[in-house]
């Protein structure tokens, strides 16, 4: 009984401890649950906090920025362990991705990040495939901001509201009638003048710069740097951080309404004593009593954009081939205007040869949009073409500009020891493919047979190496051919150090972006950074663009002011020496046009303008010297 007491008595007690043990184990994992549900709330709530804080007064900068990194990273990632030769077959794939990454970025962060992407865009046609057809869709178009934050802008700029009693217009449209990354644009009516007739009332058009912008801007731009360096030292081992600086301070130049307002005043000024086109180009006037940082307000100007082919033909009255709706201003007149197309593409081309080569004052964002046909206010017959958006514009140094005509005197000339020469002092290889870049045109350049220091045997067996090279190319994988090309691009950047700056933006007007064709409605409204090639193509290749600017280069250096009676002479000599060379590429582009008029009246099947031709071969050029396999629409415009 006692024995059995003790038992019974043992038995409760031990579940007595066991429960007071499991008690006190069970408390601190409690404690550690709470504690961490804590945490993850304050941290949740903190990092909600700092969204809604970025979003409210920093236009959300700081998470703009933290997508870009995270998509950099993920991108340079995916090239690390996906770029290899055991994964050739899925490289298409890896640029497909990676494509897709850059075109979500870049249209969900919008603003500056458009400017960039165009400026990356510029290249377009040289890049994968994939990327090609992404940067095909970016376009500069974005959201309307409300009327309310205009009021705010001008309340900011001007003390005072947009219309209204007191206002600065005594009519301001608050529906923009375009609205693109950085500013959208108002049509509003001037407050009339002591003597102003009705037919003297001023309408202008005001540009609003976008306030988020500002903001976001160096923001922005610092994580473009860190992208860039990322890009070259991590992921593609590629020379592209060296664009950085001088890209950056021109887009900020783009933010600046005030340098905008005064670049439209100084293009006008050389138009203005440009005999050749004063009459032709016309740079709407701005009102700097009405414009400030932010706020620019210039003359509106009724007329045509070059984007919209199908009114272009119709107010030139030639048919549209493609047959689209064509929709006229009602100012327009009736009866079409002469010269058709080609006045135009004359015109255009004659503009950026001067800016290039006589004036060293080059715009820089030449697209479609920005240029603007209406009927000569002094010659209602004859079209007038009008230049806008001022913002980015290159001054080019008189060395500079030497160095570019010689160089297009050479290409020209297919001289290759004188496209050397530049190249050679602007730190860039493979004189070849500066050329073919530069012209967008195929070009192989003469050279002697035997190059300096190679004796006879060994200059055929470089030769014999070139061919068989090129042959090898045929039977490349994905990955030799990326190789490859990431080769062939570092032997053409040799030195960006020495390398002028300036091309960054200028070829831009001889060159695309890889934007699609224009000649459509749905794509009347992209920016597609070309002015010579691609709207010369797409409206059938009415001048020769080449011949034009080749011309107006060679002949500028006769005009220089500096030179002495003997240099003036040597330039005049060389001048006529280029023209006789020119005689080819004339009898070329005529021989094309021939060839489609006979074709067109016989009933045959059309054939391809003098851009297109040159357009099929680039694209062969790229594919046996690069790699790169060019879109078939990669030229247009």
């Amino acid at each position: 009984m006692p024995a059995l007491s003790r038992v019974s008595f043992r038995a409760p007690h031990s579940k007595f401890r066991r429960y007071i043990s499991t008690q006190t184990t069970n408390k601190p994992q409690s404690t550690h649950l709470r504690r961490y549900v804590r945490r993850t709330a304050y941290t949740v709530a903190g990092l909600g906090a700092l969204w809604t804080v970025d979003r409210t007064f920093n236009a959300s900068a700081v998470s703009r920025n933290v997508r870009t990194l995270w998509t950099c990273a993920a991108i340079t990632l995916d090239y690390k362990f996906n770029f290899t030769p055991e994964k050739s077959d899925l490289i298409p794939e890896l640029h497909e991705r990676v494509a897709e990454r850059m075109y979500n970025l870049f249209t969900s962060n919008g603003g500056l990040y458009i400017k960039i992407g165009q400026a990356i865009g510029a290249n377009a046609a040289f890049l994968p495939k994939p990327m090609q057809a992404k940067f095909s869709k970016l376009f500069d178009d974005a959201p309307q901001i409300s009327y309310s934050v205009v009021d705010n802008v001008f309340r900011s700029e001007f003390g005072r509201p947009p219309c209204g009693p007191g206002g600065v217009f005594e009519i301001f449209e608050e529906q923009a009638v375009a609205s693109a990354s950085i500013a959208q644009v108002h049509r509003a009516k001037l407050w009339p003048q002591p003597g102003d007739t009705e037919e003297e009332e001023k309408w202008v058009a005001v540009k609003v710069q976008k306030p988020d912008v500002a903001t976001q801007m160096e923001w922005d731009l610092g994580a473009y740097r860190a992208v860039m360096w990322m890009f070259e030292h991590w992921a593609f081992d590629l020379p592209v951080y060296f664009v950085v600086d001088f890209v950056s301070d021109h887009l900020r130049q783009e933010l600046d309404f005030v340098n905008e307002a005064n670049n439209a005043r100084k293009t006008a000024e050389f138009v203005a004593n440009e005999p050749r086109l004063a009459e032709s180009v016309y740079i709407p006037k701005v009102y700097p009593e009405f414009s400030t940082k932010k706020v620019m307000t210039a003359e509106w100007i009724e007329g045509v954009r070059l984007s919209d082919r199908p009114a272009i033909r119709a107010l030139m009255g030639e048919p549209n081939p493609l047959d689209s709706p064509a929709s006229l201003p009602s100012s327009m007149p009736a009866k079409p205007l002469k010269g058709g197309v080609k006045a135009i593409m004359q015109v255009m081309v004659e503009l950026f040869s001067a800016q290039m080569y006589d004036w060293g004052w080059v715009h820089c964002d030449p697209h479609p949009g920005n240029i603007i046909i209406r009927p000569n206010p002094s010659k209602p017959a004859q079209p007038q073409l009008v230049l806008i958006d001022h913002g980015l514009y290159v001054a080019v140094e008189e060395d500079f500009k030497r160095q570019w005509v010689d160089l297009w005197r050479g290409m020209l000339a297919r001289d290759f020891e004188a496209v050397e020469k530049v190249t050679s002092q602007w730190g860039m290889g493979l004189p070849d493919l500066v050329a073919s870049a530069t012209l967008m045109k195929p070009t192989r350049l003469r050279r002697a047979d035997t190059r300096k220091g190679e004796t006879k045997e060994e200059s055929g067996k470089r030769r014999e190496r070139e061919t068989a090279q090129r042959e090898a190319m045929k039977n490349m994988s994905q990955y030799e051919l990326s190789v490859m090309m990431k080769k062939r691009l570092k032997e053409f950047l040799t030195d960006t150090d020495r390398m002028p700056k300036a091309i960054i933006f200028l070829t831009r007007n001889m060159r695309f972006d890889g934007s699609r064709s224009a000649i459509s409605d749905e794509t009347q409204h992209h920016s597609t950074d070309i002015i010579a090639l691609g709207n010369n193509q797409s409206l059938g290749s009415p001048v020769n663009r080449i011949k034009i600017t080749g011309f107006w280069a060679s002949r500028s250096l006769t005009q220089a002011r500096h030179l002495s009676f003997t240099q003036r002479l040597r330039e005049y000599w060389h001048h006529l020496i280029f023209r006789s060379i020119m005689f080819s590429l004339d009898f070329v582009f005529w021989k094309n046009k021939i060839t489609l008029w006979i074709r067109r009246h016989l009933g045959l099947r059309p054939g391809v303008g003098f851009e297109d031709e040159m357009e099929q071969t680039m694209r062969g050029l790229a594919k046996s010297n690069l790699g790169v396999d060019v879109a078939a629409t990669a030229f247009q415009g």
